[in-house]
């Protein structure tokens, strides 16, 4: 029997040990992480209104936290959920057309596996305090209109002063790159920055929250946090008369009754051609009300005309006399000898006053600028803004009280670009607390399973494939030697018919 003939039973022992090989070859899982965009929707319930968000994360955690990456939203048309205690199921038709509107922005297959928050903050707070019934009811009438949208609704709650304030905290240090940043290969690493504290001026009260390096130190009312594989004890100093609106009411009250006897108030902190009127009990009363040294007390009903009169110095003068005869929140005992709120932390001021400032008067020196803001007139602040009057009026004591902190101690950022990117990038800045809020409950989001391939090393690949084109090599060359010799075969006999011939 000849060569050629043996090829062809040769080459399917050739194929046969081959695949025998590859059987016997060891192989390892490698995993493939999913590329699906993932979707996460929060509403915030605020005090004047509603705002849906919507937050989306690859699929791929860091230390099985998120790594969230967009938001866009959507402003509830209406009154906050808290005005609608009267009529509760009025609350949950508000929010249809922003559901509806969330549908078409996140791809129908998702919208099953799409975790949607309710969570309600300031006046439903208060409501749950003083009429439970009624807070609970529109939470009830939210849980229904959500409950038949098609999203895997997960609850509504009512959040606590504290765990707001944590929350926010959250989402100023990820948006500032505190807890991690991407290396040059495009890789999550620890940032090796500390964290930042977040200075707060709310209406009522200012909130200081920062990050308790040592266990000891977190008291009962902190937040412990678990992101990206590390626990942060966050605690959350309450100063209830420093908000904008009790500071702007202690502040006339002192003044009118320092003034009594004028015809007109007059105030260091309104511009110039800025006026009101003001009855006493609007600015005379409550736990923050503060007392002058006359025992000439105005009538409840009496009221007065406060005039600016744009001074700067005294301005700041007042607000600083006014601070440190304060009972109710010792901000300058706080900075000095409280272990809770530790010096070298550094607080980002959110406030709109600070806001405005920072477009409008931009300076190194807090100072300059607070004695710039106070300076400008009327006219120059409405142009750079379009707040009502009465709310541009009160900026430069809200400016003034900000500097007097820096001065007892606090380290404030209050020139940080980063924040303002925050404010752009991520939506609603009164907002930010459903940002740290959806990154601490990614902690609990399943992951997706990874895909499974089957990988082997690759000298032994290399080696497989030289062996695969040889044997297919060979195989391609016999069929063609058959083909040419059947050629040939035919071509003789067809000869030799003719010759015959």
């Amino acid at each position: 029997m000849s060569w050629r003939e043996l090829l062809p039973p040769w080459l399917v022992i050739v194929a046969g040990l081959t695949g025998i090989v590859l059987l016997c070859v060891s192989t390892k899982d490698v995993p493939v992480a999913p590329l699906r965009t993932k979707y996460g929707i929060v509403l915030d319930a605020g005090p004047s209104r509603t705002i849906l968000f919507i937050y989306q994360w690859t699929a791929t955690k860091a230390n099985k936290t998120g790594v969230i990456r967009g938001c866009s939203s959507c402003p509830v048309q209406g009154l906050g959920v808290s005005n609608y205690s009267d009529s509760p199921q009025e609350a949950g038709k508000s929010l249809e057309p922003c559901l509806n509107w969330a549908q078409k922005e996140i791809p129908a297959e998702q919208h099953s596996q799409t975790p949607l928050y309710v969570g309600a903050t300031t006046s439903t707070r208060h409501l749950n305090l003083t009429h439970p019934t009624l807070s609970d009811d529109l939470l009830a009438s939210l849980t229904v209109a959500l409950k038949s949208s098609p999203f895997s609704f997960q609850g509504a709650q009512i959040l606590s002063s504290p765990d707001e304030e944590a929350f926010n905290w959250v989402a100023v240090n990820y948006v500032l790159e505190n807890f991690f940043k991407y290396d040059w290969r495009g890789q999550l690493v620890p940032s090796g920055k500390g964290m930042a504290g977040v200075l707060s001026v709310g209406g009522t009260s200012t909130r200081l929250t920062s990050q308790l390096e040592e266990e000891n130190q977190v008291p009962e009312e902190g937040v412990r946090l678990q992101l990206y594989g590390q626990m942060h004890r966050v605690y959350t100093r309450q100063c209830p008369c420093h908000g904008t609106d009790q500071l702007h009411r202690r502040l006339l009250s002192l003044l009118i009754q320092e003034q009594r006897g004028a015809n007109t108030v007059s105030n260091p902190c309104w511009p110039l051609s800025y006026s009101r009127e003001v009855q006493w009990q609007s600015v005379h009363a409550g736990p923050c009300a503060v007392s002058g040294d006359t025992w000439d007390t105005p009538g409840p009903k009496e009221v007065f005309n406060i005039t600016g009169s744009s001074s700067p110095t005294a301005c700041m003068r007042l607000v600083q006399r006014l601070l440190n005869s304060s009972s109710s929140c010792s901000l300058s005992q706080l900075s000095l000898s409280s272990v809770l709120q530790p010096l070298r932390t550094r607080f980002l001021v959110i406030s709109e006053a600070m806001d405005f400032m920072r477009e409008t008067v931009p300076s190194p020196d807090l100072g300059q600028a607070v004695k710039r803001l106070c300076g400008m007139s009327l006219k120059e602040l409405v142009r750079e803004s379009q707040a009502s009057q009465d709310t541009l009026a009160e900026y430069c004591a809200v400016s003034a009280f900000i500097f007097h902190l820096s001065t007892k101690g606090y380290t404030l950022d209050v020139d940080r670009p980063a924040w303002t990117a925050f404010q752009k990038k991520m939506g609603d800045r009164s907002s930010g607390w459903t940002l740290g809020y959806l990154l601490s409950l990614t902690n609990t989001i399943p992951q997706d399973s990874p895909s499974i391939l089957k990988g082997i090393e690759p000298g032994v690949w290399s080696l497989l494939l030289i062996l695969f084109v040889v044997l297919l090599t060979g195989s391609f060359m016999r069929i063609s030697y058959r083909v040419m010799a059947k050629e040939n075969s035919l071509s003789n006999r067809n000869s030799s018919v003719f010759d015959d011939n």
